[in-house]
């Protein structure tokens, strides 16, 4: 019996640290559709020579994702940049 309830046990809390990581998994979905959106609008002319470079580097970073990935992470943020415009 006690051996049941331990295994009871461990798949409760593994349970538990799946559902975060989904949570988290989603959160950083939304914070990458965000950055890429916010990397494709950018106008690269008015931006000083120091936030090009770093912008350059967050869309290799974005780039470098999985297609899938990033488009989920556009769908995430999709309905929110529609009704903001």
């Amino acid at each position: 019996m006690p051996h049941t309830k331990l295994k009871a046990q461990e798949v409760a809390m593994l349970r538990t640290e799946i559902e975060m990581l989904m949570d988290e998994r989603q959160s950083l979905l939304k914070t990458m559709g965000a950055a890429a959106f916010f990397v494709a609008n950018l106008d690269y002319s008015v931006l000083p020579d120091e936030a090009c470079e770093a912008a350059r580097m967050l869309s290799n970073t974005l780039n470098s994702m999985p297609e899938e990935t990033l488009r989920e992470a556009l769908e995430k943020v999709e309905n929110e940049l529609t009704i903001g415009e």
